[in-house]
């Protein structure tokens, strides 16, 4: 359908309170956007100007949720998941469109008034100079900057920060070892960079479920915490380091003169590796800006008081004699895609547990729908004759040692210290894979709901021990997905 279908049916929907018929008029749009896009590169303005009225246009946020949801999970996430030079091009043209738009809403006046002290009032002039950044080669810092702070822009999401940005401060601490660094990002980031890390954390929260309004205006105060973090210094003593931060937009959004802001393009860039993971990809781009070749590894820094609780419970879970150690995390971040659905949990947990000398922690997860299916994990387990416990992390020290599988009601950072006592990990594309990778664990991960190649190999875990792989088609073969070779070949992957 043209966009003017959509324009009669958005018209006869706007006196609306129906969430449903709101929901698949978003969709639809949303999903005929991308059809033109895919089909022969068409760029439909129509369909993003009608997705933006619907995200702003309702009194209601839950109402006008459904088309931000839309346009961020349906058009924009797949543009940035191709990481495809193409599809950068197309993202950053996008946005610069959506920003335009809420320029010209009474509630967005304080966003035009910012863009136009940087003098990028226009779309075209947004547009041109993020793909000035883009394609133009990634320039060295100049000789003359000597940074007292640098301040790093947080990915919003765990495992992308603990991939990328993680990767940034240390290679920022050996190349500027008397400078403060101050990551931006959620308070959730003082869960993996803990005080003695040397690495403050400003608070900034970006909410990935907030309306369209929201998601944009959070960069006004970004632009506030950059400024108050940089009062007093001299031009020559900060910089600014984004590494492709939603904060920002993908970097669409402008911050300091470009002496003083480097951005990491993590999506695409000719002569990007085809097979490079985004940590590998983060070393070689920080190569080029800090004009030296070293590599580091992704890491996370602790709470030493989560860390000792975890070795206590290693320690009453092993007391009997050598076990090996797993944690299992099934968290998906929200995006069910990435789900093996039908009983894989339950059967993959009871399959490893035949092993007698193997121990597991299971992360109960986060929200309602998480926590349901590491229920039902703990139900088979306990129905096949297994010892199971469910605690949360401050009864770890009431395991007991007939316990094989435990259930753990866990933040992230508690998580990460049981992942950094195991011998394995094994979950989804999530967070928790870079975490253990991280911390030098052997990592397992089932990567289901993509059939992109790129997306699979930038984002594998990157660390020292083995990060293997389980690829599962849950795309095409939605029907035919068979349990137990899955499980087959990671035991094969487990015992070689």
């Amino acid at each position: 359908m043209r966009p003017a279908y959509y324009e009669e049916r958005w018209i006869d929907l706007k006196n609306s309170t129906d969430p449903a018929a709101i929901e698949s008029l978003s969709h639809r749009i949303a999903a005929s956007f991308i059809d033109r896009y895919y089909y022969n590169d068409e760029y439909q303005r129509d369909y993003i100007r009608l997705l933006c009225e619907m995200a702003t246009h309702f009194d209601d946020p839950a109402l006008s949720r459904h088309a931000t949801s839309a346009l961020f999970g349906i058009v924009i996430e797949r543009l940035c998941d191709d990481f495809e030079e193409l599809q950068t091009e197309t993202y950053n043209r996008l946005i610069c469109q959506v920003v335009n738009f809420l320029c010209d809403l009474p509630e967005g006046a304080a966003l035009e008034t910012a863009l136009t002290e940087f003098g990028l009032r226009s779309e075209e002039q947004l547009y041109e100079r993020i793909e000035s950044m883009r394609v133009n080669p990634d320039r060295p810092i100049a000789a003359g900057l000597s940074p007292k702070k640098v301040l790093v822009l947080s990915r919003v999401t765990i495992g992308a920060d603990v991939a990328i940005t993680s990767v940034i401060c240390q290679r920022v601490q050996r190349h500027f070892p008397e400078c403060e660094i101050v990551v931006i990002g959620n308070e959730k980031l003082r869960q993996i960079i803990a005080i003695d890390s040397n690495i403050r954390v400003a608070e900034l929260p970006y909410s990935r479920r907030g309306g369209l309004l929201e998601r944009f205006l959070v960069w006004l105060d970004l632009l506030q915490i950059l400024g108050q973090e940089t009062a007093g210094l001299a031009s020559t003593e900060y910089l600014v380091l984004d590494p492709d931060s939603r904060l920002t937009q993908l970097g669409v959004l402008p911050l300091l003169p470009l002496e003083n802001y480097r951005f990491f393009n993590s999506r695409g860039k000719q002569g990007y590796s085809a097979k490079a993971s985004v940590a590998q990809l983060v070393n070689l781009w920080l190569d080029q800006v800090l004009s030296e070749s070293q590599f580091c590894y992704p890491t996370v820094w602790l709470d030493a008081r989560h860390e000792a609780a975890a070795q206590q419970a290693k320690a009453a879970i092993a007391q009997e004699g050598e076990a090996t150690l797993l944690t299992a995390n099934f968290g998906v971040g929200g995006n069910t895609r990435k789900l093996v659905p039908g009983n894989f949990e339950p059967e993959l947990i009871c399959s490893l547990l035949a092993d007698s000398k193997l121990k597991i922690f299971l992360d109960m997860g986060f929200g309602d729908e998480e926590r349901q299916r590491s229920e039902a994990i703990l139900r088979a387990a306990r129905q096949a004759g297994i010892g199971t416990q469910e605690l949360s992390y401050a009864e770890l020290g009431r395991i007991t040692p007939d316990t094989r599988l435990i259930g753990i009601r866990c933040s992230i950072g508690e998580v990460a210290a049981l992942i950094s006592v195991s011998d394995e990990f094994i979950g989804y594309d999530s967070a928790c894979q870079h975490i253990a990778a991280a911390r030098g664990v052997r990592t397992f991960t089932v990567f289901a709901g993509s059939n992109n190649v790129r997306f699979i190999r930038r984002w594998h875990a990157c660390g020292e021990n083995s990060s293997e792989i389980l690829y599962v088609d849950t795309i095409s073969r939605h029907e035919v997905i068979d349990n137990d070779e899955i499980i087959s070949r990671l035991q094969d992957l487990r015992n070689p």
